[in-house]
């Protein structure tokens, strides 16, 4: 038995999608734990790309049981047509695929409250996705949520989701001057939904721990990355759920003292979405370049990501917020043909230098990054398998990284394809 925390040690985007696809190899379950159908992730196999949202990706090896925990809050429209979408390229959801009955609903209010929220903030907004990830986690905390399980007693739901449309309507009509909701469609729409996911409910808390004792490798799968956390990002502009090691407990029902290893997806640089501050952020040839060679665009909004040298002062945060014993390197292949490479390894912030991640906005909007630099290389790597045939420029860079965090590489990506993958140690 074991349990292996897969997590965006950045600021998401980082390729978590194709790292926990490769590592289901060895996994016999896999568990999405935080989040909504605000992230991403992409799968490309045999040259075809399948873009996921909510679905683990372990979906992908039909053998595989996926689960959705009851940290991640679910929009069942979503949901249903991601499942519809993934059903045309031959995937198919049968006994291995279960949803937590205390996920969370995302209902149309939690939406269009999400996005009248930023339009007021103005030039002050988060960049969210609109998608009503964060009033749907509001309200959980308030204690006004609904979870999956009520969508299936009618009279609990009617009660819950009449109040809920009475408060919404309220902010809409007092603050935003919006439409009212109609509450009768929104049940009738949703009971439908119920209908649909009903054969894929379960009490995946209980679930989860049999599976584990009995014997079997898990993996739990993280949205976002460990710098968007809502208490150890970069406050206010993260996601809302806990997408550090912590919530991998919290979003399942497994305990800590079963997990065994916490793989660290970084990317050979940075990138971002959204507003916020980025230290290492490029405005110039070499941002553009990374973004177009890197194909830098959300996964879920095709928003452009904002892209940036490495930044390892923020890394060895995540590193330790999370407990990172391995890290997963995506993407090193975008780097070559650079002639000169950055690695930031330190901030200036009012005259001194820092490798401390600072909890102030505006240290880190101000802050000036101290940087190593490193000569680049030309070879093509993307059929490269073992790490030692890597350039030799390559592996000083690698080197570094690894140096640097203090913990060793698990995999290194140099191709978006599941082949085109270095495979270094094992981590079940």
């Amino acid at each position: 038995m074991s349990c292996t925390v897969v997590l965006g040690a950045q600021w998401g985007d980082e390729g978590k999608g194709k790292i926990v696809d490769i590592l289901t190899e060895k996994a016999d379950v896999v568990a999405r734990y935080s989040g909504g159908h605000n992230a991403g992730h992409t799968v490309v196999i045999g040259g075809v790309k399948y873009v996921l949202h909510l679905i683990p990706s372990g979906i992908m090896h039909g053998e595989k049981i996926n689960i959705i925990g009851n940290g991640v809050v679910i929009d069942p429209k979503a949901l249903l047509d991601e499942m519809n979408d993934l059903k045309t390229k031959g995937v198919t959801f049968g006994k291995g695929f279960y949803i937590s009955k205390r996920a969370h609903v995302i209902f149309p209010f939690h939406g269009i409250i999400d996005r009248l929220r930023e339009e007021i903030k103005g030039s002050k907004k988060i960049g969210t996705t609109g998608r009503g990830i964060g009033p749907t986690y509001a309200e959980k905390a308030a204690r006004n949520g609904i979870r999956i399980c009520d969508l299936f007693d009618k009279e609990v739901f009617r009660e819950k989701l009449e109040q809920n449309v009475k408060e919404a309507n309220f902010l809409l009509e007092q603050k935003y001057s919006s439409d009212k909701l109609d509450v009768d469609a929104i049940y009738e729409e949703y009971l439908g939904y119920a209908e649909q996911i009903r054969p894929f409910i379960a009490e995946t808390e209980y679930l989860l721990n049999e599976l584990y004792d009995s014997g079997k490798k898990v993996m739990m799968e993280g949205a976002q990355g460990s710098l968007l956390d809502v208490d150890f990002g970069t406050y206010p502009f993260v996601t809302s759920s806990s997408s550090t090691a912590g919530g991998a407990c919290t979003g399942t029902g497994l305990s800590p003292v079963k997990i065994n290893k916490i793989v660290g997806v970084l990317k050979a640089y940075t990138t971002r979405v959204g507003g916020g501050p980025f230290p290492t952020e490029l405005f110039d040839e070499d941002g553009e370049r990374l973004r177009k060679v890197g194909n830098e665009y959300g996964a879920t909004t095709g928003r452009p990501r904002r892209c940036g040298w490495q930044d390892l002062v923020a890394v060895k945060y995540g590193v330790i917020v999370n407990g990172i014993t391995h890290i997963a390197l995506t993407k090193l292949d975008v780097l070559t043909g650079m002639p000169k490479l950055k690695v930031c390894v330190g901030y200036k912030i009012n005259g001194e230098v820092t490798a401390v991640f600072p909890p102030e906005i505006k240290n880190l909007e101000t802050c000036e990054p101290v940087y190593e630099v490193f000569d680049g290389w030309n070879e093509d790597i993307s059929k490269i398998q073992n790490y030692d045939e890597l350039p030799k420029n390559a592996k000083a860079y690698l080197d570094f990284i690894k140096k640097f965090l203090g913990i060793s590489y698990c995999l290194v990506s140099v191709g978006t394809d599941r082949k085109e993958t270095m495979l270094i140690e094992d981590v079940f």
